[in-house]
Formats: C-alpha cells, structure tokens, sequence
C-alpha cells in the first residue's frame, strides 16, 4: 500500500485563508474568517439596516467635506491578516492610511469599525471579534445594539478596548474621529 492510500484528512484543525475565502461560493450568505476558522452571519434586520444607512448618512459626507479619510459599507472586506477576513457592517479609514484601501476590501486595520449586534451575532461581536479587532489595531470599535437602542463606543489603549461611551436614545453623538460632527443617536434607528 502506498503513503498516498493510508493518508486520510489532514490531522489537526484545519486553518482557513484568504485564498479560500475568495474560492467560497457566491450564494448570497455572509462569510467571515476568525482566526483561520470559518463563520457565516445572518441576513440582517430591518432595524439593522436603518441603523448602517442612517449611520453611513451621518458620517460619510462629513468625512468626505473635510478630507477626513473613507467611509465603506458592507459588503467590504476587511483582510487583517491572511486567516482572518471580515465583513463589518460599518468602516472608516482616516486619509493619511489610505494606502491600505484596495479595489477587493482593506488590508490591514481600518481606524473604525462599527458592528450592529443581533441575537446571532452579539457574543462573536463583543468577544471574538473585539479581541481580533484589538490585536490588529483598531482604534475605535462602535457596537450598536438596535433592539435596545444603545451605542457603544470603544477605544483602544494599550492593546484592549475601554469603553468610552454607553449612548441612548436622547443622547447626541460627537465621535472623536469626526471632530466637529454631532450626531443626535435617535435619528440613527430610523
């Protein structure tokens, strides 16, 4: 018997690349790379959509007026290292690294990146992703929960996350990198 005809599945966990993420099948579901490990995300809501638009209203403009860099949406990926590719549903990457923006997504670590929760995706957002997030140096992380109506705001120091801001309702916002922007959260679910 050959070596060929005894092997069998590599042994071990099997680690997921780029590469591989760009051979998945375009079949309409949303794919992500976490560490070498593929996941897949829910359609979003309707509450999820208003939030992303609105939002994406909210600050495109305003980065695009003052030159303050790029605002993407999802569907853009976001290649922080070969075995790990996401899709947030919200980035921006400030002009003086704007070099890292690509026709196929971003390679390397955008200087926001806004996650909107679902009952599917919250623990992957706020655990494995924020650590992810962190390790490949995001400056800022903005997780909005559409069901209880809550922004929050995280900033990263000295290689974690703190929060910065917990935002409701009746709060405005004025994030740090759009000096000069407020923004009345309410108007952001729609």
């Amino acid at each position: 018997m050959s070596i060929e005809a005894r092997e069998g599945p590599p042994a071990g966990r099997i680690v997921l690349t780029y590469e591989d993420y760009c051979a998945l099948p375009d079949d309409g579901r949303r794919y992500e790379i976490l560490d070498g490990e593929l996941s897949m995300r829910p359609s979003r809501s309707v509450a999820h959509q208003r939030f992303a638009a609105n939002l994406l209203v909210s600050l495109k403009p305003f980065a695009t007026a003052l030159g303050l860099g790029e605002v993407f949406i999802a569907q853009f990926d976001v290649i922080l290292e070969e075995t790990s590719v996401v899709v947030p549903d919200l980035l921006f990457v400030a002009l003086a690294r704007s070099g890292i923006v690509t026709d196929r997504g971003v390679r390397g670590a955008p200087d926001l990146i806004v996650e909107i929760l679902s009952p599917g995706t919250a623990r992957r957002d706020r655990v494995e992703k924020a650590k992810l997030y962190a390790r490949h140096g995001v400056r800022q992380y903005w997780l909005a929960d559409p069901e209880i109506r809550v922004l929050e705001v995280y900033e990263l120091g000295e290689g974690q996350y703190r929060r910065a801001a917990s935002l409701a309702d009746d709060d405005s916002f004025s994030p740090s990198l759009f000096p000069g922007l407020s923004i009345p959260l309410a108007s952001l679910w729609g």
